[in-house]
Parts: structure tokens; C-alpha cells; sequence
């Protein structure tokens, strides 16, 4: 087991960890509340990019990881397989079903070694938020308590020849947005976030549609959507968003447009409205579950 180590460029309380799952070893960003969790909240970053999505260093406001924890919540961004400590073990990718498999095994080694609280939220973006869903879909413990998913929908708006291929921002236009969506500085602290996309998760990306409805019928958390008000990947006008939610078996499906942001949602000024909002979907989650709990058995 390799203990939690403190990193640079991070905010403070947060430290670098790894997991260990079997044949696989992901890295990732951990902070913890000061005393115990709520819950934990597990971030998944989307395609070319990595964990420090999750903790913005351009403005203070933009870290889910430092927000979550002072709200108190255990917070874990992975590096999704394929990505961080695991790139060279995997200089291909994986597939959205080898990485959920990863994933839930990584998630069993990081139960067992830190308090998770109440269990398992995932807050994921872009194709974290694909990720998210095919692993809920194979959940079948019932472990995961709920899915907050920003930039991701079912049907692309852009092609996908634009994705970042290397270690570049990729199309400014669709990941970005207008610069005046982000705190000065943001691309200069970004820079070492992006990384590679692998080529057999860029390949899969192209079917995503394809895979989409056989993966939302076996959804059955509670799920929010939200989508930026400057997204170009996805088309998402309320008739392709009410097709997207029909397809989900979830307990409930929640949908928010989050004005004056682009893309990349949590890397702008609007990321702690949106992290809020995202954090207060977790809260009535665990809500309903503690008055399940509390209901009287039925005779």
C-alpha cells in the first residue's frame, strides 16, 4: 500500500494516491474532511485530460476537490485507465467495459483503505461521464448512491476528428469556449493537465451511440445531467435531451443548463455553481435514503 503523499500545484490538503487493483495500478487526487465523510465522491475526468481537472489552480473557486472536502466529503479524482500512473501499462486505452471493470476494482481497494462514509457518488465530465454510466450500469452491488455528469450527451454535434490528440488543448472552440469563460491563467495551470487521448478510447468514442441505450437501460441510481450553455460536442436541444433521459432506467433523472460556461465546466468561473449544485443533488440523495430508511415496513 503506498501512503497518500502531499503535491505540488495542488490545493492545500490534497495528496497524491494510487490504487491497486488487480493487473492495473491507477493514480489519482485524494482530500479528505477534517473529520468523518458524509460520503465520498469519486471525479472522473473526460477524454485528454487527467485528475487535476477536479482541482483547478487558476482561482480558488474552480477545486471540486476543496470544496468537496470543506463540505465534508472524502474526495477522490482517478485517473481514468489509460491515464496517469497507468499509461504505460495501458499505452493503448481501454474500452468503456475494461475500464469499468478497472475502475470498480480500484474503487473495492480504496474502500477497504479510506472511510467512504454513507458509500459512492460519481462526479464526472465529458467521457468520464460515459465511464460513469457503463459503471453504474455494471454495479451490480448497488454500491453507487448517485451520478452527477456535466458535457457529456448521446448525440455529437462536432466531429470527432476534433478531440485533443496529444498534449495541446485540442479545438479551443469546442472544449473551450470564449477565454472570457475562464480565470486569467487557466490554460498556462492546464497546460500539464492534458494528456494523450488513447487510441482505442478515441476509437470507441466514434460508437458511443450506439452503446449509449443498452447502457442507460441498466442505469438504476438516481442520475443529474447539466450542460453548458456554450457546449459544441453535444447536441442537446430539449427534444435530443428528453430522448437521452427517456432512455434511462434511473430512479430519477434531473436536467440543468449552467449559464455563462463552456466545456470545460469545472475549470471556469461558473465551477463553483456548478460543484454546489452537483454536491446538492448528493445531499438529497442521501436525504431520500435516510427516509427509506426511516419508513415503516409495509405489512
Amino acid at each position: 500500500m503506498q501512503m497518500p503523499t502531499p503535491t505540488l500545484d495542488a490545493s492545500p490538503g490534497v495528496r497524491r494516491v494510487t490504487l491497486d487493483p488487480a493487473g492495473v495500478t491507477l493514480s489519482g487526487l485524494l482530500i479528505e474532511p477534517e473529520g468523518p465523510p458524509r460520503a465520498a465522491v469519486v471525479a472522473l475526468h473526460g477524454g485528454g485530460m487527467s485528475a487535476g481537472y477536479f482541482d483547478g489552480q487558476a482561482h480558488p473557486s474552480t477545486s471540486l476537490l476543496a470544496l468537496g472536502a470543506s463540505l465534508g466529503y472524502t474526495v477522490l479524482a482517478v485517473d481514468r485507465p489509460g491515464y496517469g500512473h497507468s499509461a504505460a501499462q495501458l499505452p493503448e486505452g481501454a474500452t468503456l467495459a475494461e475500464q469499468s471493470a478497472v475502475l470498480h476494482a480500484a474503487l473495492d481497494d480504496f474502500a477497504a483503505r479510506y472511510d467512504t462514509g454513507a458509500g459512492l457518488f460519481v462526479l464526472a465530465h465529458s467521457y468520464g461521464g460515459k465511464l460513469a454510466l457503463t459503471a453504474a450500469a455494471d454495479d451490480s452491488r448497488g454500491r453507487w448512491l448517485g451520478i452527477d455528469i456535466s458535457g457529456c450527451g448521446h448525440r455529437y454535434a462536432a466531429r470527432l476528428d476534433d478531440q485533443s490528440t496529444g498534449r495541446r488543448h485540442g479545438h479551443w472552440t469546442l472544449n473551450w469556449g470564449k477565454l472570457s469563460l475562464y480565470p486569467p491563467n487557466t490554460f498556462r495551470f492546464s497546460t500539464a493537465l492534458v494528456k494523450p487521448m488513447p487510441p482505442r478510447e478515441r476509437q470507441e468514442a466514434a460508437r458511443w451511440s450506439e452503446i449509449f441505450p443498452g447502457v442507460a437501460a441498466r442505469v438504476r441510481v438516481p442520475v443529474r445531467l447539466t450542460f453548458a450553455e456554450h457546449e459544441t460536442w453535444w447536441h442537446h436541444a430539449e427534444a435530443t435531451v428528453a430522448d437521452l433521459t427517456a432512455r434511462l432506467a434511473a430512479p430519477r433523472v434531473l436536467v440543468d443548463r449552467q449559464p455563462g460556461t463552456g466545456h470545460n465546466i469545472s475549470l471556469g468561473w461558473s465551477a463553483r455553481a456548478y460543484h454546489l449544485k452537483a454536491l446538492a443533488f448528493f445531499e438529497e440523495c442521501l436525504a431520500g435514503r435516510a427516509s427509506a430508511a426511516r419508513a415503516p415496513a409495509r405489512v
